[in-house]
């Protein structure tokens, strides 16, 4: 059954019949992982006499366990798809890679770059970058860069103005326009909306990029040649690869991405085919269709779950969906780049308005007329922010078990280990799975590949960064994941988060700041150090990753931001990728040109 779905995925026009099969192949087999968990989780409370805790606890765990099984299952399709080879390609991918990176006349294009309140000199650096990898690709009066200023503070937009008026004109470069807007109506979606608006027909397709992603001129020509030929795709999402810093979080969140992002985009891309989501950047999108069907409605009541969308790309892409045109994914696609947070304190402060913004996608789900796939990413969004809180409850129960006193075992707290029988056994080693799958699987592609070893350093340097950052991530996990409880809980009373421009920089984190970030969560870890050494044995063991990084959390988070840590990491050979081992021009660019800044 899975090979023949594979088989299906590769044409690119799948029936309605082929597209529900792999949606099931998805969703089944899931629902029979939720359901055998929580069969399991019944037969080890059942097994002796556990407390109504104990069973009350069984509702978050088997939540947050059928949420694994899914993620799990997922990437378990994906997996399969890359050892099929070619045969798992979609013919818009296997033309991707083939599709010559020329100009061919036939249509005009917008390089859409919307910003607000960035560091000026480092957008227009991009815009230079872009412009010269554009100019190598041949012709470039068909592209037009446009430069979509929101930007609130007088002095930032008169920097801006002024980078603008000081690029070089030349005929062998595509020309900038530069738009600064008074009012800020619909934040970014709007600002997109109200060049499309402006700019009415000129334009058949528009590249969006974020003020700190990247595409290289090749792929951009590679994308405009997909649309030309390919007259149903509205919306084309690539992966953009992180790239751009060096602190220590950086480059282990760069290589994160290199080596775990391919098998979870692939499975993603196996369910969803012509219905794919949108990210906002590093995407081309079909202006005319996106003008009809993309605007964005004020939902009814107060913010945080009214107001102006705040995450407005997955809602994009169900319109767009919703009205008959095709949206893909390229799980994998060479020459498109995005800087990520480079500290866990600038991290959890995007997460923050993410959170919300995907929460109140609830409102979307009622849209008439949205297709399955499309309310499926929308659950998605907004069931990844409500597992933390679902697993936060669950600890704290469990801390309050040990608090209370209550005898027996320990339940589903040690997901059976401390119970006997066979429903404990197998649900030690249901979870065993479930938590391993996914390392062993992205270890087993990156490891079988020669070409793959290569790029992050080497066979040595490949499993020492793996385990490196898979240590480092255990002790992180737990911060994150209650930060996001908290961001969850913050939403539902209805606090709204206020949207600012991120910082993009390498910025080190002095442990006093992170300290004052970091208290809280430092002392819930000690509180469940506390209880977990009440109760000791196999919980004490179990529960020490989290209580253990929550309490290092303020110093971890300190020396993770810090610059020279990161260049050691590289000069070790530690959390290496292809940017680092054969980067391409515009990568080369991108750090002579920190490195003039620097």
């Amino acid at each position: 059954m899975v090979d023949a779905a594979l088989s299906s995925a590769a044409d690119a026009h799948l029936s309605l019949r082929g597209a529900r099969n792999r949606r099931l192949l998805l969703v089944l087999p899931s629902v029979a992982l939720a359901a055998l968990t929580l069969a399991l989780s019944v037969g080890v409370l059942a097994s002796a006499r556990h407390s109504a805790l104990d069973w009350a606890l069984l509702v978050p765990f088997a939540l947050v366990m059928a949420w694994e099984g899914l993620v799990v299952w997922q990437l378990v399709l994906g997996f399969v798809a890359w050892l099929r080879g070619p045969e798992a390609l979609s013919a818009l991918e296997r033309r991707a890679e083939t599709v010559e990176p020329v100009a061919t006349g036939l249509s005009r294009t917008a390089l859409v770059i919307p910003i607000c309140d960035e560091d000026p000199a480092a957008v227009f650096a991009y815009v230079g970058i872009a412009r010269r990898s554009l100019a190598r690709t041949g012709r470039v009066d068909d592209v037009d860069v446009h430069v979509l200023s929101d930007t609130r503070l007088p002095a930032l937009a008169a920097e801006e103005r002024r980078l603008w008026d000081a690029l070089p004109a030349s005929d062998d470069l595509p020309p900038v326009f530069y738009r600064h807007r008074a009012a800020n109506a619909g934040r970014k979606a709007g600002n997109v909306m109200e060049m499309f608006d402006r700019t009415g027909d000129a334009y058949d397709f528009a590249v969006v990029l974020d003020a700190d992603s990247l595409m290289s001129g090749a792929s951009i020509r590679r994308l405009i040649r997909l649309m030309e030929e390919n007259p149903r795709l509205g919306i084309v999402q690539t992966v953009s690869y992180a790239t751009g810093h060096d602190t220590l979080f950086a480059r282990i969140q760069q290589f994160a991405v290199r080596l775990y992002a391919p098998l979870a985009l692939r499975g993603l891309d196996f369910w969803q085919g012509a219905d794919s989501s949108y990210w906002g950047h590093n995407a081309i999108l079909r202006v005319a269709p996106f003008r009809a069907h993309c605007r964005l409605p004020v939902l009814t009541g107060k913010p945080p779950f009214g107001g102006e969308i705040l995450c407005h790309d997955v809602v994009e892409a169900a319109l767009m969906a919703r009205a008959g045109w095709d949206t893909r994914l390229l799980p994998e696609f060479d020459g498109t780049w995005e800087e990520m947070p480079t500290n866990t304190v600038d991290l959890m402060g995007r997460e923050r308005r993410w959170c919300q913004g995907n929460l109140q996608h609830a409102r979307i789900l009622g849209f008439p007329g949205l297709k399955a796939a499309s309310r499926g990413h929308i659950l998605l969004g907004i069931g990844g922010y409500l597992t933390a809180p679902l697993w936060w409850l669950f600890l704290f129960g469990g801390a309050l078990r040990v608090a209370f006193g209550v005898k027996g075992g320990l339940g589903l707290l040690a997901y059976g280990a401390t119970e006997r029988g066979p429903a404990a056994e197998a649900l030690l080693a249901l979870a065993a799975v479930l938590i391993l799958v996914p390392r062993v699987l992205n270890l087993v592609r990156a490891f079988g590949d020669a070409r793959l070893r290569a790029e992050f350093g080497g066979t040595g340097r490949l499993a020492a960064g793996a385990a490196l950052e898979q240590g480092i991530w255990l002790l992180l996990g737990p911060l994150l994941s209650l930060v996001n409880a908290g961001f969850v809980l913050w939403t539902a009373v209805g606090r709204v988060v206020p949207w600012v421009a991120q910082s993009r920089a390498d910025r080190h984190v002095t442990l006093a700041e992170a300290w004052r970030c970091h208290s809280t969560q430092a002392a819930v870890g000690v509180a469940l150090a506390a209880t977990a050494w009440m109760a000791g044995g196999a919980y004490a063991l179990w529960l020490a990753p989290t209580y253990v990084g929550l309490i290092v959390s303020p110093a971890l988070t300190s020396a993770l931001s810090r610059v020279d840590l990161g260049r050691l990491s590289h000069r070790l050979g530690l959390f290496v990728t292809v940017d680092d081992t054969a980067p391409a021009p515009e990568i080369l660019e991108l750090r002579a040109a920190a490195a003039s800044d620097a």
